[in-house]
């Protein structure tokens, strides 16, 4: 696989985890996401309760986002870029920062996968979705990695194909941020490696199990509990091989 500069790559993980923090929203570390959407303005007011409207201030066409931009389905406000990162054929790393603002202490994480060069929809889930813990209702400190995202059930593509994928970050109320990388598929030999600068877990973020149960009735005890995120082990797994092989 191809290598990045060792300083630069440093430099970029710690630029855009600093970014995170700072506004409090994600960023995809690895393999790059659309653009610097960290961004708000505007007030609620002045788009009369919507996410995004024009604004109304005179001759000033600019879109205004009382909440930020990343609250806008499918990508945090993002047009599809024209520069893409090439990602494996057979699946691979995604490592974010999570952020947030305070008072929200879990969240619920899902990539989803959007393809051609611009997709109609992300409506392809590439993992099952999974619950991150923080240490206390601050903004997520450090990263998560998932060494290993494979495509979707019964997808296949080829070098040369485009797609999107689509990082969601949902609050404890249901609201949720978005975020996208715009990829080509390449064979693994041609995309950038992954290193622990840029795909590592931090110890201050955890995984818990997200449960279902088989019934809203009285008969409430006969529940189930399910771990639907092989991925959060896969990604522990992953991330200690790495580590290990790198020693």
């Amino acid at each position: 696989m191809r290598t990045y500069q060792s300083s630069g790559s440093q430099w970029m993980v710690l630029l855009l985890m600093g970014l995170g923090l700072v506004n409090a929203h994600t960023v995809i570390v690895y393999p790059g996401y659309r653009g610097n959407n960290l961004h708000t303005n505007g007030t609620v007011e002045e788009t009369n309760g919507l996410g995004v409207a024009m604004s109304s201030n005179g001759t000033n066409n600019s879109l205004v986002y009382p909440y930020g931009q990343q609250w806008i389905y499918p990508c945090g406000g993002m047009p599809t870029s024209t520069n893409r990162t090439k990602w494996p054929v057979g699946g691979g790393a995604v490592s974010f920062q999570p952020g947030w603002f305070q008072g929200h202490a879990t969240a619920f994480i899902y990539i989803n996968l959007g393809l051609g060069t611009v997709p109609e929809n992300m409506s392809h889930p590439m993992i099952s979705p999974f619950q991150i813990n923080g240490p206390s209702n601050e903004p997520y400190p450090g990263t998560v990695c998932l060494p290993q995202v494979p495509l979707p059930a019964n997808i296949s593509v080829s070098p040369g194909d485009h797609a999107t994928i689509q990082l969601v970050e949902t609050a404890k109320h249901g609201a949720a941020l978005y975020n996208c990388v715009d990829i080509e598929f390449a064979e693994p030999e041609d995309v950038a490696e992954v290193t622990r600068d840029n795909c590592f877990n931090s110890t201050h973020i955890t995984f818990s199990q997200i449960f279902a149960s088989t019934s809203l009735t009285s008969d409430a005890r006969r529940e189930t509990f399910s771990t639907p995120f092989p991925a959060v082990v896969a990604a522990l797994a992953g991330a200690l091989t790495m580590t290990m092989l790198m020693l």
